[in-house]
């Protein structure tokens, strides 16, 4: 690979954290902007759809990155494409708005129609254009890049992303079962999609990855649901466990996004689903970072789990005297090469 040479050896490092036998260090993702930045303009467009829907600029941006980034240990360059975080839903008709940096769903299932099952819609320009963007990234990325799988959100956060959060705490004490049965039908949607995206990216490289820039030799993807935060524990037994271990059954592996504390009261239970490989501790905007969190980190391991957990550069001696190597990882931003090649020294590499 050539924006990482030793690439074998990094595959190894992760065969070790997901068998729990990375017995010498914790897997470390740093990266840091390059001393020597390359500085190349990347085209402009009328909107900011077109941008996102622009394949030639997606190629180019990556490349663009991939120059100007210094990849420390365990990272490596990936290019997982993306038309944002509610793409899911909008492959069964819901509009999606554009930002600058993400996009959102326009939520339009005003009611519950009697009768309606969902069914994953492939004659669509979302659909089109995921697949092709896929493509073309599998096609520039090999013997250069990983390619990842896009960012799908099935299950509950699918159907947050069609009637919006506030109706949806409404239709789980109204009516949970439409919700049980809807989220066991958008699983069937989710493997569909999953198998198409990952067969293409698959094609010039082995095993998976996705937006976590974690990599597997099999079919692995990440689990998540963020409308846990709404719900309480008898909730989440009932509208989240059995569409949750369906993706699990379906996945060689997988690690659940767990994101702030408000998602901290369903980590037990989650811990309990011998299935489940690992968890991503994200303790949100406004918290304190990852070395304050050492017992959920803990907790974590004590379960037999692998985590990660993204880090500040001057929390790594305190993360690695406390907590213990195997099925730990850290994500680090280096402010430069210098401090990157510092810290990967300091963890023994």
């Amino acid at each position: 690979m050539i924006y990482k040479p030793d690439w074998e050896k990094v595959q190894q490092k992760y065969r070790e954290y997901w068998a729990l036998e990375n017995h010498d260090r914790p897997l470390l993702h740093i990266t840091a902007p390059r001393d020597k930045q390359v500085i190349r303009r990347l085209p402009e467009h009328g909107t900011l759809r077109e941008r996102w829907f622009d394949v030639d600029y997606m190629l180019a941006k990556a490349h663009l990155g991939f120059q100007n980034t210094y990849f420390g240990a365990e990272a490596f360059p990936i290019l997982s494409p993306d038309l944002g975080p509610d793409l899911f839903a909008s492959l069964y008709g819901v509009p999606l708005e554009y930002g600058e940096d993400t996009s959102w769903a326009l939520h339009n299932m005003k009611e519950w129609e009697e009768g309606r099952t969902f069914r994953l819609g492939k004659d669509n320009d979302y659909f089109r254009k995921i697949t092709e963007m896929t493509k073309a990234a599998a096609e520039d990325g090999k013997g250069q890049y990983f390619v990842g799988v896009t960012d799908i959100h099935p299950g509950l956060d699918a159907l947050v992303s069609m009637r919006g959060p506030e109706a949806l705490c409404i239709d789980a004490l109204e009516c949970p079962e439409l919700l049980q049965k809807a989220s066991m039908e958008l699983f069937e949607g989710f493997k569909e999609l999953f198998e198409e995206l990952n067969a293409i990216a698959g094609r010039y490289q082995e095993g998976s990855s996705n937006w976590m820039r974690v990599w597997h030799p099999g079919r692995w993807y990440v689990t998540s649901c963020d409308f846990i935060c709404l719900i309480s524990p008898q909730m989440f037994e009932e509208l989240v466990v059995e569409e949750l271990e369906a993706e699990l059954g379906y996945l060689d592996a997988s690690i659940f996004h767990l994101d702030g504390p408000d998602a901290l009261k369903h980590l037990d239970r989650l811990l309990a689903i011998d299935k489940l490989r690992g968890i991503q501790w994200v303790y949100g905007a406004g918290q304190p970072t990852a070395a304050h969190w050492i017992d959920v980190l803990k907790k974590i391991q004590a379960a037999g789990k692998c985590f990660q957990v993204n880090a500040e550069p001057e929390e790594l001696p305190v993360l690695l005297e406390n907590l213990a190597p195997e099925g730990a990882m850290y994500v680090v931003e280096a402010k430069t090469e210098e401090e990157a090649r510092a810290l990967e020294k300091l963890a023994g590499i």
